[in-house]
């Protein structure tokens, strides 16, 4: 028994000593305001554009996420339109067969799975909830094929929300490159974040995050030669940079700069 005491205590002890530290304050808000700079005439994630066409509808920015799960953003795009010309509201869309709705989202990956989701999520909405989307992360969870990133994006998106940070792949990825964090899953990161980031920014991490790593800060070969944030970063994990494209375009009025 002491033995094990002593090994876990042990591993506690370099669990801590390899934590990384938390950010500081400062640095956090030289990063997110670099971003919100270098994001400027950048292409937008596909269900941020869905949701500032459509003025943040809380039901369209739910399907579009849900469609958007490993699915490029222009595919995202187009199969979301052609859904919401079909259904523009939790009780049409329900009514739609899964065979429908497959062939309106073709070829987002898992579409015949997320035709099932999308249909039985329309029958939830309209049964339990009286049609609209819940505003709980809670009752959000409740609703199939949905999990933590999706509900926190509805959230921010569509219920404005300034409790909440959305964590996707790219979000995960760059917050572990610039030292924030030290996590193995989107879910750990969510929760790291919420200690190392200001919650003024909570909101638009994701926003920033996911439009920088499709642009600048790519999964293999980042351009850190474009990076706006290059002497803010320590490119933890990177052991070899892309081409320089030149500077990243710029004028679009960001969030929350």
């Amino acid at each position: 028994m002491a033995g094990r005491a002593a090994a876990t205590a042990g591993r506690r002890r370099v669990a801590a000593a390899t934590a990384p530290q938390r950010p500081a304050p400062s640095t956090v808000d030289g990063v997110m305001r670099g971003l919100a700079r270098a994001i400027t005439g950048l292409e937008l994630p596909a269900v941020e554009k869905i949701a500032e066409d459509q003025a943040e509808d809380p039901f369209q920015v739910l399907i579009a996420t849900l469609l958007s799960a490993r699915t490029q953003d222009a595919t995202t795009l187009a199969a979301s339109r052609r859904l919401f010309r079909a259904a523009r509201t939790p009780a049409t869309m329900a009514r739609l067969t899964v065979a429908r709705i497959e062939r309106l989202i073709y070829p987002v990956s898992f579409y015949r799975h997320k035709a099932r989701f999308v249909k039985e999520t329309c029958r939830l909405l309209v049964s339990r909830f009286g049609g609209r989307v819940p505003d709980t992360m809670e009752a959000l969870l409740e609703l199939p094929g949905v999990g933590r990133k999706t509900a926190n994006l509805v959230l921010i998106l569509a219920h404005r929300s300034q409790d909440n940070i959305c964590v996707d792949t790219h979000v995960h990825r760059l917050s572990n490159r610039l030292g924030w964090v030290r996590t193995r899953t989107p879910d750990e990161t969510e929760q790291a974040l919420y200690r190392a980031v200001g919650r003024r920014w909570w909101p638009y991490v994701n926003l920033y995050f996911v439009t920088w790593g499709q642009n600048v800060c790519r999964p293999i070969a980042p351009r850190c030669g474009d990076c706006a944030i290059q002497a803010k970063c320590p490119r933890v994990g990177v052991t070899r940079m892309g081409r320089t494209a030149g500077s990243a375009a710029r004028p679009r009025s960001p969030k929350g700069s």
